[in-house]
């Protein structure tokens, strides 16, 4: 299938749900929406640093064997389910639901990940270029908290309560009610995306005019200074996203 063109709203680069690259088999159903694996479109090949964002669900006991990476920050927010992770620097464990893990690969590191609970789970593994390459491989698993009506910061390295990869960047995450309005957070950075995880959002500028409605698997990239992007409204129960500040 030919993968439209990246589509454009005035500063915004929207990259809408049903037209991103898919893959499916047995127990994989993935949703990429930058060129990845057998994927590749010139047009989608990242958008700054955010070079992969999959959307993954992933069949009871099944899961990826052992696998290399190199000289990528990796982060995984678990969504529904749990998942094993183990990896070669002896590192095991079971990231569940509202967990979120960053794994920097640096020199090299191989990790398994599979599903060995009884029902299917789903996840987003979300893959960022570090500032430096040839690092020493590091891991890192947290829950995060969300707090309710606002932002929660989960990757953040001016603060010491979140996590921080290889790259000067912030990631927020949020869960708003139907009629509920939030604001952007302030975003000191060249380019920001969003991802929505769930949900149905409208965003507007600060007098309240529509720019772009987003749903479930839609993200949009844009310039902070440019896009006018001022608050959210949901539409939905339990709408949840997640929010890039690139730099």
């Amino acid at each position: 299938m030919t993968t439209p063109p990246r589509r454009s709203h005035q500063s915004l680069v929207f990259r809408p749900a049903a037209n991103r690259f898919h893959s499916v088999s047995d127990w994989l159903d993935s949703w990429h929406s930058f060129s990845f694996a057998g994927h590749h479109h010139p047009d989608w090949m990242g958008f700054g640093p955010l070079r992969v964002i999959n959307d993954d669900t992933i069949s009871a006991g099944r899961g990826f064997g052992m696998h290399s990476h190199q000289d990528m920050e990796i982060i995984t927010v678990m969504i529904e389910g749990k998942l094993t992770h183990q990896d070669s620097t002896g590192q095991r464990g079971v990231i569940q639901a509202g967990d979120v893990q960053r794994m920097s690969a640096g020199t090299g590191i191989m990790h398994s990940e599979t599903n060995e609970s009884d029902q299917a789970c789903r996840l987003l593994q979300i893959w960022i270029e570090p500032n430096r390459s040839g690092l020493a491989p590091a891991y890192e698993q947290r829950r995060i908290a969300l707090t309710d009506h606002d932002w929660t910061s989960v990757l953040d390295p001016n603060r010491n309560d979140c996590m921080a990869i290889e790259r000067p960047m912030q990631l927020w995450r949020t869960q708003i009610a139907q009629d509920e309005t939030i604001h952007l957070p302030e975003l000191f950075c060249h380019q920001a995306w969003m991802q929505i995880i769930e949900g149905h959002i409208t965003l507007s500028n600060q007098n309240g005019s529509t720019i772009l409605d987003l749903y479930r698997g839609d993200g949009v990239g844009f310039h902070p200074l440019q896009s006018g992007m001022s608050q959210i409204r949901s539409h939905r129960d339990q709408t949840d996203l997640l929010l890039f500040a690139l730099n």
